[in-house]
């Protein structure tokens, strides 16, 4: 896979040629950037995935609700319908895509909407649900609007700073780009970084004045959901399980099992992966599967041996508060 990655090499110059011509005609005014009435929050990346914006977007959603009528709008990738769905108590998620049908069941408070035309969501939206705030799922590339407030994720030990344009390397965007936002994030850090290491990965990343640098990890539960029984991990010492997962990066978890003193086998899928009927028939084979709770939306209801582990970020220092201040302060 390197080998390949490295003959790519010149396809990587012409991808970065592409971007960097799209975005001069954005910063140019060539092609024009719309701003709505109702304040919008984006959340993104420069990157190929594996940086936890569905967390990001949870964690928004679980500290904004009980302040403001909230709205999600994504892509939904790798979903089956087409054009604009509202999601409601049908729909399924094949009709909106993994991520966004696993926001919905879980903060059936905010309408979730998916759509590729990101104006045509916003507009829509408007329109019809007269939301607070709207946040845009994996929306910092979609520079057809120009959101209200900006966060980019990058990935601990997979820095943008140190990345190179696809297909060589995983940037789907210019590093430049980073100046756009408002609060960049630097995610899947561990417990145990210092401040040596965070004023190291700043020197990097290099922050704009106008923005701040946070540092966040993941946080695993011990309590398995999914399963009529309450289970831990603990349930499950001595004995192997499998680890199913269909995750841009699935590094963090299999760390943190491995802490645990977890024994288990990983099977690991390409990202948004939906699992054929010979798949699933060989999981149900196994002792019990654990799954991300992205996998889990794909595959509840097909397996009696499934649960999902449930992840969270975790703002270091005093992140949360930084950020739900800014947030606040901008879009007041």
């Amino acid at each position: 896979m390197q080998l390949l990655r490295k003959l790519a090499f010149p396809f990587s110059l012409l991808y970065a040629l592409v971007v960097y011509l799209r975005n001069y005609l954005f910063n140019v005014g060539f092609f024009s950037s719309k701003t709505f009435k109702t304040p919008t929050i984006c959340v993104g990346n420069l990157s190929a995935g594996g940086t936890g914006k569905t967390p990001m977007i949870e964690f928004l959603l679980r500290n904004l609700q009980n302040q403001y009528k909230l709205a999600v709008l994504s892509r939904g990738y790798g979903r089956k319908s087409k054009g604009l769905l509202v999601a409601n108590s049908s729909t399924t998620v094949e009709d909106l895509g993994d991520e966004p049908y696993q926001i919905y069941k879980k903060y059936p408070v905010a309408t979730m909407v998916v759509d590729g035309d990101r104006r045509n969501g916003i507009a829509t939206l408007e329109k019809d649900i007269k939301p607070d705030l709207i946040l845009l799922d994996d929306a910092y590339q979609h520079r057809k609007v120009k959101p209200t407030f900006s966060i980019l994720l990058t990935a601990y030990g997979s820095l943008y700073a140190d990345d190179w344009y696809l297909p060589t390397g995983n940037l789907r965007d210019a590093k430049t780009e980073a100046k756009r936002a408002n609060i960049i994030i630097v995610t899947k850090c561990p417990n145990t970084i210092t401040i040596n290491e965070q004023e190291e990965i700043a020197l990097k990343l290099q922050p704009k004045k106008h923005q701040q640098l946070l540092f966040a990890s993941l946080s695993y539960s011990t309590i398995l959901k999914g399963n009529k029984k309450q289970l831990t991990l603990d349930n499950f010492k001595g004995k192997k399980i499998t680890l199913v997962t269909g995750i841009a990066n699935p590094i963090p978890l299999v760390d943190f099992l491995n802490s645990q003193g977890v024994d288990f086998e990983h099977l690991a899928y390409n990202d948004h992966h939906f699992f054929t009927d010979a798949e699933i028939e060989n999981f149900a084979s196994k002792y019990f599967v654990l799954t991300t709770e992205k996998d889990f939306v794909r595959l509840q209801g097909k397996l009696s041996n499934l649960c999902y582990i449930e992840v969270q970020h975790k703002l270091l220092q005093d992140g949360k508060a930084t950020l739900l201040r800014s947030i606040k302060n901008t879009i007041m």
